[in-house]
Order: structure tokens, then C-alpha cells, then sequence
């Protein structure tokens, strides 16, 4: 049952962002990655917008869905999401993760995790080395913000 309502809200949020309005921005879908070309560090994480949408309800805010994908064995830089309030959900695969200074914590499909405005998002890893990881990610943003910002020193 559990898992049921997690897809129905998968299918929820992608039929939400499928649909078009007058006011929406479209983000055009690239592939955002950290380099690692020549280098000995795990492969990165690759982020890839699916919608954005300013919240006519409240001034300011933009919704923003994205799928972030982890190739096998890569990982994400501890990073922030400056005022966002974030919703993940794991579409495929197995993610670690660990937010301010809750307990690591181990996602399969189905597994979903919030993070509150300016948390630190200090690991988040494919859990695998052979099979790659899916997440669709869901930002509530002040208007114009980045929605990642790295701080590779911790």
C-alpha cells in the first residue's frame, strides 16, 4: 500500500508538471554534472529539470521538478539547497543519505525524504557500483534562487 501511494504521487507530480499554463516557464532540460573528467573521484550526479512553475498562490515561490540521476557508484557533493523545501523521491536503484546531522539513512524505489529550508545535505550516494539510481526531485524555491549549491568542505 505504501508503495502505491508513493507511485500515485510520482504519477500526480509528472501529470502536474505535464500540464501547461499561460504563466509557466519551461525549463529546458540539460544535464547539470560536476566534473570529474581525468580525475580518480566517483562519477557525479547529473540533474535534469522537468518543469518549473511560479506558485500563483504565493508570491515569490517556484516549483521546481527535476530528475537527478546517479550513474553507478557516484555520489553528490555535500551541498544546500539554500531556502528551498525539497521532496526526493527514488524512482530506481538505492540511495544513501544523510541530511544535518540526522542518521544516515538507506532509500529504495518507493522511499521518499523531505529536507527543510537550508538544511545541509551532507551525503547522498548510489549505493551501487553496477546499477545506476533515479531520483525525481520536487524544490519549493524563493523565486530566481539556485536550487544547488555545493560546499565540498563541509
Amino acid at each position: 500500500m505504501r508503495i502505491a501511494g508513493g507511485l500515485l504521487a510520482v504519477v500526480l507530480l509528472l501529470g502536474a508538471t505535464a500540464c501547461s499554463t499561460q504563466d509557466e516557464t519551461r525549463a529546458t532540460p540539460a544535464a547539470v554534472t560536476s566534473p570529474t573528467a581525468g580525475t580518480a573521484s566517483p562519477p557525479a550526479e547529473s540533474l535534469t529539470p522537468l518543469q518549473r512553475q511560479a506558485l500563483p498562490n504565493v508570491p515569490g515561490k517556484t516549483f521546481t521538478s527535476a530528475i537527478v540521476d546517479f550513474p553507478p557508484g557516484a555520489h553528490a557533493l555535500p551541498h544546500r539547497h539554500g531556502d528551498a523545501f525539497v521532496y526526493a523521491y527514488v524512482l530506481e536503484g538505492t540511495v544513501r543519505s544523510q541530511v544535518d546531522d540526522q542518521p544516515v539513512t538507506t532509500f529504495g524505489p518507493g522511499k521518499s525524504w523531505v529536507e527543510q529550508p537550508g538544511a545541509h545535505h551532507v551525503r547522498t550516494e548510489n549505493t551501487s557500483s553496477t546499477q545506476p539510481a533515479k531520483l525525481l526531485v520536487v524544490f519549493v524555491a524563493d523565486t530566481g534562487d539556485e536550487l544547488k549549491i555545493d560546499d565540498p568542505h563541509r
